[in-house]
């Protein structure tokens, strides 16, 4: 056998995007190398905080993260992902670094749409449905009159994320997410599942699926989905 170069970093397929950010990521969390079953390479995009990326539209970050990126196709990623309110983004990353490019968990409403019955459809629970525009879901391919949800009227999660924050209640975090997917489901009869928009809601989803009863998606599903195309099982070539 001989192996072949060409990279710096290897066995990390994906290349995760972060925001310069001071919060406490949890186990869970997109920013926690633990929440991974599998190696992931990680590039702060310095001076992308939450505020301006997720209140601001990120503007003025794409040339950026477009910086970013690159270097970490450079390094030896395959794919790349990043912050939900980033589907304003996917477009023009995707162009720019050549390699499959999933920037937000937006992008699975329309699958998952796909997967329900006819009657029924997929919700959104966002960090923040103020500045959640038209824009970003018609980049992520969600369509249009997707009911959506948000953990802005909560008492923890949002103000502690987009405030950049050192200091998470998790038990609080976990009600304003769970309270939210209620808020959701009861405003909504046809809903047959729940995308999580922001890569920080990972470790309250197995808590919102039990309190729903419904589906949940999010960064951890979409990413695990990515990572198994940019690294394919091998199996052993046997039918016993």
């Amino acid at each position: 056998m001989k192996a072949r170069g060409g990279k710096s970093i290897y066995g990390a397929a994906v290349g995760i995007l972060m925001l310069d950010a001071r919060f406490p990521r949890i186990v869970g969390d997109m920013g926690n190398a633990l929440t991974w079953p599998f190696p992931v390479h990680y590039k702060i995009v310095r001076g992308a905080s939450p505020d301006r990326v997720v209140r601001r539209n990120a503007e003025g970050l794409l040339d950026v993260f477009i910086g970013a990126a690159r270097e970490l196709v450079a390094d030896g990623v395959d794919g790349i992902t990043n912050c939900g309110f980033l589907s304003l983004f996917q477009e023009e990353l995707a162009d720019a670094v050549g390699v499959p490019v999933a920037t937000s968990s937006l992008m699975q409403v329309s699958l998952v749409n796909r997967l329900l019955p006819k009657t029924k459809r997929a919700g959104i629970l966002t960090i923040s449905a103020s500045t959640l525009t038209p824009l970003h879901l018609k980049k992520a391919g969600v369509p249009a009159g997707t009911p959506i949800s948000s953990t802005e009227a909560g008492t923890e999660f949002t103000r502690v994320i987009l405030g950049n924050e050192e200091e998470l209640d998790v038990e609080a975090a976990r009600r304003d997410n769970v309270e939210a997917a209620l808020q959701l489901a009861r405003a909504n009869a046809d809903l047959g599942a729940i995308v999580l928009e922001c890569t920080n809601m990972i470790p309250y989803a197995a808590d919102i699926r039990e309190v729903t009863g419904l589906p949940v998606f999010s960064i951890a599903s979409f990413v695990e989905w990515f990572q198994s195309s940019l690294q394919p099982r091998r199996f052993r070539l046997t039918s016993a």
